[in-house]
């Protein structure tokens, strides 16, 4: 049953974001908050996260990974999206 206060956000990330262990670390911290999702690379040298949980937990990711790579990202747009209730994990995708 989903929870009405759970969003879905696209995030994506520019900047040297490929090759720096983004996606592994990303996953690591996601890991800690009660949100689900996944986080790939993109051809043109960004990476997506589509982070699904409460607006507090999914903001707190977001936060999070902008710290610990804060010397990587150039820059960050969020988008809302449509929250999916059958993503049960945070995964790397490909």
């Amino acid at each position: 049953m989903k929870l009405m206060s759970n969003i879905s956000k696209q995030v994506i990330f520019r900047g040297h974001v490929q090759g720096v262990g983004f996606r592994y670390t990303a996953r690591n911290i996601v890991r800690g908050y009660l949100v689900t999702g996944y986080i790939r690379n993109q051809d043109d040298g960004s990476v997506e996260a589509v982070l699904q949980g409460t607006e507090a937990d999914v903001q707190a990711c977001i936060d999070e990974i902008q710290e610990y790579f804060g010397g990587y990202i150039r820059s960050v747009n969020i988008s809302p999206m449509v929250y999916n209730p059958n993503w049960t994990e945070f995964e790397i995708t490909f």
